[in-house]
C-alpha cells in the first residue's frame, strides 16, 4: 500500500508576521487620512474635535461584531484584539457610510502595551486619532478612545507632554476600556494611575466605560458623568438568558 505523503506545515516566523502586518501599519499611517486636520503637541497628533452636542450611546458593539447589532441602538467600538479591526485601519473609506448608520464610533483602541517601545506606543496613539479625525471629517459621530501604556505615556517624567491624551480636547466626551485591566494588582495600578492623569489633564464631562469603573474613581470625580457598558460577551450571555426565560 502506498503511503500518504505527510502535508508539510509551514512554521510562521516573526518575519512572516511582520510582512503580513506591514500594510496595516503603512496604510494606517497614511498622511491622506489627516488632510485638513489640526495637530496637537510636539508629535503632531491629529485632533478629534469636541462635538457640538453629546450623544450617549445606548450600547457598544465591537467592530468585528457590528453586523449583529442594531445600528439604531449601538455605537461601534474596538475594544478587542487589534487584528479584529485592522480592516478599518487599512480601508477606512469603505466604512464611512456604514458607520454613519450607528449611534457613533469610538476611535480605534490600538494597543499600548507597557512593554512596547515608546515609538510604537506613540504611533498607536497617532493611528487612533487619525482614524477618528478622518471619520469625524466625513460626518460620523466620533468619541475619542483614550488608552495609555506605561508611565512614559501618561506622565511628564520622560516626555514634555502626556502623549496618551494628545489630540483630545478638554471638557468633552471620551471613552475608556477597563476590560481585563482590573484583574490583578499591577494592571489595576496602571489603569487607575492613568485614569487619574486623564481626569486631571482632560477634565472630561462624560466618560464612557467599556466594562466597569472602580467606585473610588467615580467618587473622586463627582462632576464627571460615568456611563458603564457591559463587554460584548456579557451582553450576548444576557440576551441568551432572556431568550431562555421567554422560552419557558
Amino acid at each position: 500500500m502506498a503511503q500518504r505523503k505527510r502535508k508539510k506545515t509551514k512554521i510562521r516566523t516573526v518575519t512572516d508576521s511582520a510582512a503580513r502586518n506591514a500594510a496595516t501599519l503603512s496604510d494606517g499611517c497614511n498622511p491622506e487620512l489627516v488632510k485638513g486636520a489640526d495637530f496637537d503637541g510636539i508629535f503632531e497628533i491629529p485632533i478629534i474635535r469636541k462635538p457640538k452636542k453629546y450623544i450617549i450611546p445606548d450600547n457598544l458593539v465591537p467592530f468585528s461584531k457590528m453586523s449583529k447589532a442594531d445600528p439604531k441602538s449601538f455605537a461601534v467600538c474596538e475594544y478587542e484584539n487589534d487584528r479584529e479591526f485592522k480592516d478599518v485601519l487599512v480601508n477606512p473609506d469603505q466604512y464611512i457610510s456604514i458607520l454613519k448608520q450607528y449611534q457613533g464610533f469610538i476611535s480605534p483602541d490600538c494597543s499600548l502595551y507597557r512593554d512596547m517601545p515608546l515609538a510604537i506606543q506613540i504611533t498607536n496613539v497617532y493611528r487612533n486619532r487619525a482614524i477618528g479625525y478622518c471619520f469625524q471629517k466625513h460626518g460620523v459621530y466620533v468619541i475619542p478612545c483614550v488608552r495609555w501604556g506605561d508611565e512614559r505615556t501618561y506622565t511628564t517624567k520622560f516626555l514634555s507632554e502626556k502623549i496618551a491624551f494628545a489630540g483630545v480636547e478638554k471638557h468633552s466626551i471620551v471613552s475608556v476600556g477597563s476590560y481585563g485591566q482590573l484583574k490583578d494588582r499591577v494592571n489595576r495600578y496602571y489603569f487607575e494611575a492613568g485614569m487619574d492623569s486623564m481626569m486631571e489633564t482632560l477634565e472630561p464631562e462624560i466618560v464612557l466605560v467599556y466594562s466597569k469603573m472602580p467606585d473610588q474613581i467615580e467618587e473622586k470625580y463627582p462632576k464627571t458623568k460615568f456611563v458603564e457598558y457591559p463587554d460584548w460577551t456579557s451582553t450576548m450571555r444576557k440576551d441568551d438568558d432572556n431568550d431562555g426565560n421567554r422560552a419557558e
